[in-house]
């Protein structure tokens, strides 16, 4: 029995860039580095951030948006674009056969913050009682699922900074078993605050360019010293092929792939010859039933940390032989927003798809001399002949995830 094909039908992104699709492509596209000096930040070791600019949540999600983290109101408003770049009206559809996947990486420190200072001060009665349903991992999902009249199953996936990628390769499989005709997939995640920004700077994963926040994430560049926290959102939405083109929807792209893993090595550092993450890239590339020299573009990991740039260069200098495809990574403009990364990446590889454009790392001056890559740089390149692409991603504890889309 011929394996039925996977279609993306819809996009959402809210990312740094801007709010909707095509502000977010549009900055990536520029090269346009989003980082900058945050003042929420103010009095933290490294007070920079790249936030979502001019996002409302009240215009954005609506009245109950006072119940909801931020994180949640990001992953809800890139779930109600793409929904509608699906062509989908949620009173129409089956509801039980509409899954929802979200990866988060973190709990939301902003309500667990407030509540751990009012306990801490003996303020029991002034914790909010909405204070668990807004901190837990599955808030998005769950908020998704409730606006949109998306009845079937409902899943949190965290699984670090690969979370996003994660949550995608799992709504796969659920059209794949006939569990679900529609799944709405991706990852959300706003950490730009003080705790978990202190966190990332006592691990020494931070950059410290201060002098130059717009500078500062550099992927795969030689002066790179670490990674901009981020925050954002993206959601796909998945159905099979042959059930999107029975209801004449749009298909942007065709999720042909994945491949996940594990290190099995350590709790933060990545296996240092990228063993776990070679191994997702082969799976995924046998379960797209394609070979290396079929993929066209990576659109990489690539978070500007001197260890994960190094680990992965060599993996993929690996994949591929030493002739590896064009390589571009997406946390130069955007920073990196941990469990959304991934999803918001694999948004960017089917816009690169449909558009045969593959967007430059922004600040990437000097490759690393150490590493063996076609890195795209300064501005878009074109790439008429494309047909497939590659969306790596990693996390702490050791979890990998390998996208491979292709057109249609």
């Amino acid at each position: 029995m011929t394996r039925p094909q996977i279609a993306v039908t819809g996009l959402g992104l809210v990312t740094p860039a801007g709010i909707g699709v095509p502000a977010t492509w549009s900055g990536v596209c520029a090269g346009r580095a989003t980082a900058a000096i945050d003042p929420d930040l103010d009095g933290v070791p490294v007070p920079m951030s790249c936030r979502v600019p001019g996002f409302d949540a009240r215009t954005a999600v609506g009245s109950q948006a006072w119940r909801m983290d931020r994180f949640v109101h990001l992953a809800l408003t890139a779930a109600t674009e793409a929904v509608a770049d699906a062509k989908w009206d949620p009173p129409t559809w089956d509801g039980a056969r509409v899954g929802v996947v979200v990866g988060v990486g973190t709990e939301s420190k902003y309500a667990t913050a407030l509540a751990v200072e009012k306990t801490q001060h003996r303020q029991y009665e002034s914790v909010s009682p909405l204070t668990v349903p807004r901190m837990t991992l599955n808030a998005a999902a769950a908020e998704i699922s409730i606006a949109l009249g998306a009845l079937g199953p409902s899943l949190a996936v965290s699984t670090a900074c690969a979370s996003g990628a994660t949550a995608l390769c799992m709504a796969r499989d659920l059209l794949l078993t006939g569990r679900c005709d529609v799944v709405l997939a991706g990852g959300a995640e706003a950490a730009c605050e003080p705790v978990t920004s202190t966190c990332f700077s006592r691990m020494g994963a931070l950059s410290t360019r201060l002098r130059d926040p717009a500078g500062a994430s550099r992927p795969f560049d030689a002066d790179r010293d670490g990674f901009v926290l981020g925050e954002g959102a993206g959601i796909l939405v998945l159905e099979r092929n042959d059930d999107a083109r029975a209801r004449r929807a749009p298909v942007r792209a065709l999720f042909a792939g994945h491949g996940t893993s594990s290190d099995g090595y350590h709790y933060a550092a990545a296996h240092p010859e990228g063993a776990g993450l070679e191994r997702a890239f082969r799976a995924a590339l046998n379960d797209a039933g394609l070979e290396p020299d079929d993929i066209g573009h990576v659109n990489a990991h690539g978070t500007s940390t001197p260890m994960n740039d190094r680990v992965e260069g060599l993996t993929l200098a690996r994949v591929f032989a030493g002739h590896t495809p064009p390589v571009t990574s997406a946390k130069g403009a955007l920073g990196h927003s941990l469990g959304a990364a991934g999803a918001i990446e694999a948004a960017l590889s089917v816009l690169t798809l449909q558009t045969r454009t593959i967007p430059p790392i922004a600040n990437t001056d000097r490759l690393d001399p150490d590493l063996d890559l076609d890195i795209v740089t300064k501005a878009v390149r074109n790439r008429p002949a494309l047909r497939a692409v590659a969306s790596t991603s990693c996390g702490f504890g050791g979890h990998n995830a390998v996208l491979v889309l292709a057109a249609c």
